[in-house]
């Protein structure tokens, strides 16, 4: 057997390739091996390579939508930092990738359950939209070629599609079920002389689904959406270039890199509790990957069907559930290797949560500004609470039956949803249990909960259903600026997204 498999859209591309391949030893092929790369708004060096398989941020929560109560919706955003603007190609999937998102129902930080979603590229036609220019038959370099609406996508040149498969049990060995194989991902909003009304075009590929052992239908949608992360990405990476304290700075949009002026694309689902609680406690762990053929050979000579071959197994590229772990807690030597891990071997880096560098960066570059006169980096170590908060769950709010310490995101589905009115954008430290980190919600604002837990915010009381209450892992006397409201300046509510599935805001459009 070949070593390079062909992909499904190849065609004499293929054949032009033969004769390269046959040539080629295994040896020689294995040097084009993907490496195993980290992801998350670019912050370890391998996903820069390879950025539309690049996880950018992964929101888990019980559906807060009037009439919803009884779902958790997941959205995985992929391709950090879209240009609205960025044509001619925008920002179409990877059809070589492999996305996925995985539920550990039990606590074994082992998926019990896999949402597969595989895209598939492919020209009208084969050529896309042609003109005849002087006899010629020639084809455009746009991907339509006029108005694109929900009723008439007739100038779209360029379709996307993609399939979605239910894997049961292990994620490559599991039991498979496939769900559709024809789903449509909108066009990018390039401008409204384009698309006209792109909600409305958008919101038709919003699908009901039936998945295995569920009584009601979920939905799905995949599309461009515009980017809910908030985020002072500038000044934090300038050495946290500001005092990041309420009144050192002003809450204000103009300190936000990504809202209001990026898109990223979303892969939403929203299943009935019943389906992804399994037989465990009704607490479960989630986290979202991409993964990528292990081999690939470039074709010298490429195609719209093929640009390269590629062989051998999945090999996991991107991973991703708390937000800024990759960021602000692993180290720079370990970010490729963190994101390519599975949660169950997460213990070799668990270092890096027990004794975190970052709240000693802090202490150097802020001692002096808030007033202190000897370190203000929380003295507990190791830290027990950031054990909690990122690796195990928090006892009573969602912590799984089973406790196998490993970083995925855990939501507590016995906690009812918060409605967008009433929600906290401090999650859990704002007295709202339905936030983060009990699961996350588009309207919580992690940066300020992350940066305000690594200095030390649970080793003061924080509010309890309204109790003022210390969860045990350390007292306020380790933590000296714990109780203290830092933030990075860049907001974010429940206010600011939709209130309805798929809950982040129609994407920027690339012209007014």
């Amino acid at each position: 057997m070949n070593f390079f498999s062909r992909s499904p859209r190849a065609n004499s591309a293929s054949k032009r390739m033969a004769a390269l391949l046959a040539a080629t030893s295994l040896s020689a092929a294995t040097m084009f091996s993907v490496t195993a790369n980290a992801s998350s708004h670019r912050e370890a060096p391998g996903i820069t390579e390879t950025p539309k398989v690049d996880g950018t941020d992964f929101y888990m929560f019980r559906s807060y939508e009037p009439g919803r109560s009884g779902y958790v919706t997941f959205i995985a955003n992929y391709q950090p930092i879209q240009a609205p603007y960025g044509g001619p190609n925008y920002f179409t999937m990877d059809p070589d990738a492999l996305y996925e998102i995985h539920i550990d129902s039990d606590g074994d930080a082992v998926e019990d359950l896999t949402f597969q979603f595989d895209f598939d590229n492919n020209l009208v036609n084969g050529t896309g939209v042609t003109l005849d220019i002087g006899g010629k038959t020639l084809a455009i370099p746009l991907r339509y070629a006029g108005s694109v609406t929900a009723g008439d996508s007739s100038k779209l040149g360029e379709t996307e599609n993609y399939s979605l498969t239910v894997v049961q049990g292990d994620r490559r060995s599991g039991a498979r079920t496939v769900i559709g194989s024809d789903y449509i991902k909108p066009l990018d909003n390039v401008g409204p002389k384009t698309l006209p009304d792109y909600a409305a075009y958008a919101n038709q590929y919003i699908y009901d689904v039936s998945l295995p052992n569920c009584s009601a239908p979920a939905r799905i949608f995949v599309g461009q959406r515009a980017e809910a992360f908030a985020v002072n990405l500038g000044q934090v990476f300038d050495l946290v270039n500001l005092v990041p304290l309420e009144g050192s700075i002003t809450q204000s949009r103009d300190n936000d890199e990504l809202v209001g002026k990026a898109n990223v694309t979303s892969i939403a689902v929203e299943a009935p509790i019943e389906c992804v609680t399994g037989n465990g406690n009704g607490v479960i762990g989630a986290w979202t990957t991409a993964s990528l053929p292990q081999a690939s050979l470039r074709d010298p000579l490429p195609t719209y069907e093929q640009t390269e071959l590629h062989g051998g197994a999945y090999v996991q590229v991107s991973r991703l559930s708390a937000p800024l772990v990759n960021e602000i807690v692993i180290g720079l030597p370990d970010k490729d290797l963190f994101n390519a891990a599975e949660p169950t071997i997460d213990g070799a880096l668990a270092d890096y949560v027990t004794n975190p560098t970052f709240p000693a960066l802090i202490d150097v570059l802020f001692r002096d500004a808030l007033g202190a006169t000897s370190n203000i980096a929380p003295s507990n170590l190791p830290r027990t609470d950031l054990v909690a908060a990122f690796l195990t769950g928090i006892e009573g709010v969602n912590q799984q039956a089973t406790v196998t310490p490993s970083e995925m995101m855990r939501l507590n589905t016995a906690i009812a949803a918060t409605p967008r009115a009433s929600q906290s954008n401090l999650g859990v430290a704002g007295n709202d249990l339905a936030g983060f980190p009990n699961g996350r919600r588009p309207g919580d604002d992690v940066v300020d909960i992350e940066l305000r837990v690594a200095m030390g915010a649970l080793c003061h009381d924080i509010p309890v259903n309204g109790v003022p209450t210390n969860l045990g892992f350390c007292t306020p006397s380790d933590a000296p600026v714990g109780d203290q409201p830092f933030t990075d300046g860049a907001p974010i509510s429940a206010t600011d997204v939709q209130n309805v599935f798929p809950y982040l805001n129609t994407p920027l459009p690339g012209a007014e």
